[in-house]
């Protein structure tokens, strides 16, 4: 008798700490959860070469509480400055990047230096490549979002340009910065 008082009281003490390791584990996901809530979402253009280049990277967004962080990775370059813009078109297929269509605009205002009193929201800057032909460039921004329903701020299904030449920030449409050397369609995660 003793043995079967024992032997519940061991299965009560098995099935008790089953019942608190569930509630530990509930707690610990949905502690991961709250932590992830804040990052929405996360896009990636892959650069491919254009116009018998060597150029190639990536370029990495991810929006977190309404900013979003872009930051490319680039190599092939010539040393020195190049234009690095987002284009209207998703569409990377042209051998010559024409078929990204001109700089992502949607406020219709001139072209410029990013942040400054006029500029397209798509205009980046120049990205500076090292002597071995490598750069990065990051930005963090309100203007754009991820995959969101407002136009005049969603970069997703559009495209990255890496220009030949720098963007001397005053010629209009588009900075006169050149050939488009690199392409990569920016797409969602």
């Amino acid at each position: 008798m003793k043995k079967n008082k024992r032997n519940k009281l061991f299965t009560l003490l098995i099935a008790a700490s089953f019942v608190g390791c569930s509630d530990v584990s509930d707690t610990i996901k949905s502690d991961d959860s709250d932590e992830n809530d804040t990052i929405k979402l996360k896009s990636v253009a892959t650069i491919t070469a254009n116009n018998n280049s060597t150029v190639k990277g990536t370029v990495i967004f991810t929006e977190t509480d309404n900013l979003v962080s872009m930051t490319a990775n680039i190599s092939g370059l010539t040393p020195g400055n190049h234009a690095i813009h987002i284009h209207a078109v998703g569409d990377c297929s042209a051998a010559d990047g024409s078929s990204a269509g001109g700089h992502w605009n949607p406020t219709n205002v001139e072209h410029g230096k990013w942040n400054t009193s006029s500029f397209h929201t798509g205009d980046i800057g120049n990205i500076i490549a090292d002597s071995s032909g490598k750069g990065t460039i990051s930005r963090v921004t309100d203007l754009w979002c991820l995959d969101c329903d407002n136009e005049a701020k969603n970069i997703t299904g559009k495209s990255i340009i890496i220009h030949e030449g720098i963007d001397d920030f005053t010629s209009q449409p588009s900075g006169a910065a050149g050939a488009r050397i690199g392409c990569g369609e920016i797409i969602s995660n």
